[in-house]
């Protein structure tokens, strides 16, 4: 499952704990990205600008529906779901679309410590989000974030993709898994 939204809308905080308890893998795919292009994703901006590093995105995220093996959560950066490739990829893949209101995005991504390099100002800020919201939107479904703990967003997506956490000894539980990736070998 693919987890996508605006920057600071919690995917990278949200993955990682979902993944822990479905008994799933946790992708990062600007970490994936990062380590494809050997420099960090403010650096690709600063050296090939947006389009470099979407197209860095895209190679990315193609490699990786290819050649998952195993049940996965992906955390998609920002920008990823708003181009029409990506989500062409993703189209077989359950898609879970993590909102908040613009005030709090904007109040997380200035405390986050995350140098985000489309984060110019409040008004570019609105700007860009009022534009992939549209996007975000495609996903399967929507979670909304503001206000609540991680467990209980974790516990909203597992009833809505009809997911059973794990066993507590890291077995998966009976329930629904997802569906095999039909693109493989497809070129895009």
């Amino acid at each position: 499952m693919f987890l996508v939204g605006f920057m600071a809308s919690g995917k990278s905080t949200v993955g990682p704990e979902l993944a822990r308890r479905l008994g799933w893998d946790f992708v990062d795919l600007d970490s994936r990205i990062e380590a494809r292009e050997r420099k960090s994703v403010p650096q690709i901006f600063r050296d090939d600008g947006e389009p470099g590093f979407r197209l860095a995105e895209s190679n990315a995220l193609r490699d990786l529906t290819q050649s998952l093996e195993r049940n996965s959560v992906v955390a998609l950066g920002g920008g990823a779901f708003a181009q029409a490739r990506n989500r062409a990829l993703l189209r077989d893949w359950p898609s879970v679309f993590l909102n908040a209101p613009l005030e709090e995005l904007w109040r997380r991504s200035l405390t986050d410590g995350i140098e985000r390099p489309l984060r110019k100002g409040r008004d570019q800020f609105a700007r860009l989000h009022a534009e992939r919201l549209h996007f975000y939107r495609q996903a399967t479904i929507t979670v909304e974030t503001a206000g609540r703990d991680v467990a209980s967003i974790c516990a909203e997506i597992e009833a809505a993709l009809h997911l059973q956490p794990a066993t507590e000894d890291g077995r998966k539980a009976s329930g629904a898994s997802l569906p095999a990736n039909s693109q493989s070998g497809e070129s895009q």
